[in-house]
C-alpha cells in the first residue's frame, strides 16, 4: 500500500488563521487523511499544549486526531507515564509513544537550524561563509563538514574573517537587502581586500550576484531601490525579474584557471532557484555550464568564483580539488581524496532516526491509522 505523509506547519489550532489554513486541518479534510499531533516537550508545557491543541478543534477536526506522540523528552520515559494516561483520558485517543532527544544529523530548516553558531568539521583550511540575514539553501554547506581537512563557521563581523583560507557568500531569499547589511557592516570591504590579496571568494547563487558591477531590480521584485553597486570583484551586471528559474541541473566544469584543469568535464548535479540574469563583461571566464550554457564564471586571477548551482559540495569532488588548490597555496599537506557524500551521509542518520523511531513508537497502531483501522 502506498502511504502519502502531509505534514503541517505550526499549530493546527491556530483559530484566528483558520479561515486562511491550507496546510493543516484543512489539508488533512481535503485528502481525508488521518491526523497525528506532535508535541515538543522539550519546550516545555506539552501537556497543555496537546490537550488545548485538541480542545480548539472544531467536533469535525477532533474526529480526525487518532493519536498523539511526544517529542524530544530527556530522561526516563516512566516519569512521564501517570501523565501520559491522564491526557489519553482527557483528549480520548491514544498516545503513540515518546520519542527521546537525539543527536541525529539531518538537515536543518535554514531559519531555526542552531549549526550557524558554531563551528563544524576539523581541519587546518578555515571555511568562513558569511552569516546573511535571509541566508538560504544552508545545506550547500553542511556537506563541507564531510569533507576531510575543512572547518567550516559562520560569520557575522569584519574581523572574523581573520584567518579564513575560503570565504563563501551564499544564496539568501533577498540579495539586495543582504548585500546592504553586509556592506553596512563592514565586512564587504573585509571580503573585498581579501580578494584583492589573493584570497579566495565563492558565491553561490544570491552570493554570485553581489561580487558583480550592479544589480538592477526595475519591477522590484527584492527591494524598493531599483539599482545598487555590487561588490565590484566581477565585471557583471545583474537585472532581477519576476520569472524565477527553478530546475534539477547537471553543472559541467571547463574551468581555465589552472587548479581546475583536473576537473574539467566533471558533471556536478545540483539545482537552481534564481530570478535574476547575467550579462557577463570579457574580464569574466566561464567555468561551469549547464545544458552548454554558462552558470559559472571567475575573475582573470581564478580566485573569485561564482555560480547559480546549489549542490556543489554534495559528492565532494569539486571541493577536493578547491581544496588541493588552497592547500598548496598554504604550504600544508595534501589530503586523501573526496570524504562522505551528502547521499552516504543522509542514508546513515535517516537509518539512525527510523531506528529510534520504530523503537519509541506503537508501529502497529500507527499501521492500522494508515490502514483505516482506527
Amino acid at each position: 500500500m502506498d502511504c502519502v505523509v502531509i505534514e503541517g506547519a505550526g499549530s493546527p489550532a491556530e483559530i484566528n488563521l483558520r479561515d486562511g489554513d491550507i496546510v493543516n486541518m484543512s489539508m488533512a479534510e481535503s485528502a481525508d487523511a488521518p491526523v497525528i499531533l506532535v508535541g515538543d516537550i522539550d519546550l516545555g508545557g506539552v501537556f497543555a499544549s496537546l490537550l488545548g491543541t485538541v480542545m480548539l478543534l472544531t467536533e469535525e477536526e477532533r474526529a480526525r486526531v487518532k493519536g498523539v506522540i511526544i517529542n524530544k523528552f530527556r530522561g526516563d520515559v516512566r516519569i512521564l507515564e501517570p501523565g501520559l494516561r491522564m491526557l489519553e483520558e482527557r483528549i480520548h485517543v491514544p498516545v503513540l509513544g515518546v520519542i527521546p532527544w537525539m543527536d541525529v544529523q539531518i538537515e536543518d530548516e535554514d531559519s531555526v537550524t542552531s549549526r550557524l553558531r558554531r563551528v563544524q568539521g576539523e581541519g587546518d583550511l578555515d571555511v568562513a561563509v558569511v552569516r546573511l540575514p535571509h541566508l538560504s539553501n544552508f545545506t550547500d554547506f553542511q556537506a563541507l563538514t564531510l569533507q576531510r581537512g575543512a572547518r567550516v563557521r559562520y560569520v557575522e563581523r569584519p574581523e572574523e574573517l581573520r584567518g579564513a583560507d575560503l570565504v563563501i557568500l551564499p544564496g539568501t531569499k533577498n540579495t539586495m537587502e543582504d548585500l546592504m547589511e553586509v556592506r553596512n557592516s563592514g565586512l564587504e570591504s573585509e571580503i573585498i581586500r581579501f580578494a584583492r590579496r589573493g584570497g579566495t571568494v565563492l558565491g553561490i547563487c544570491g552570493g554570485f550576484q553581489m561580487l558583480g558591477s550592479v544589480l538592477r531590480d526595475p519591477e522590484h521584485v527584492e527591494s524598493q531601490v531599483p539599482e545598487m553597486p555590487g561588490m565590484g570583484l566581477m565585471e557583471m551586471e545583474v537585472s532581477f525579474s519576476r520569472v524565477k528559474k527553478t530546475r534539477q541541473s547537471t553543472g559541467v566544469i571547463c574551468g581555465e584557471p589552472e587548479w581546475m584543469r583536473e576537473i574539467r568535464g566533471l558533471r556536478v548535479d545540483g539545482y537552481e532557484i534564481h530570478a535574476g540574469e547575467n550579462v557577463y563583461g570579457p574580464s569574466c571566464i566561464p567555468w561551469m555550464r549547464v545544458d552548454g550554457n554558462v552558470c559559472g564564471v571567475c575573475n582573470s586571477a581564478g580566485n573569485v568564483i561564482g555560480t547559480y548551482l546549489h549542490g556543489l559540495f554534495d559528492d565532494g569532488k569539486f571541493f577536493h580539488a578547491l581544496s588541493a588548490h588552497l592547500r598548496r597555496d598554504k604550504g600544508l599537506e595534501q589530503r586523501e581524496g573526496p570524504g562522505m557524500t551528502m547521499d552516504e551521509y543522509r542514508e546513515r542518520e535517516f537509518d539512525r532516526l527510523a531506528d529510534i523511531v520504530r523503537c519509541s513508537l506503537d508501529m502497529d497502531r500507527i499501521y492500522r491509522i494508515i490502514r483505516g483501522d482506527m
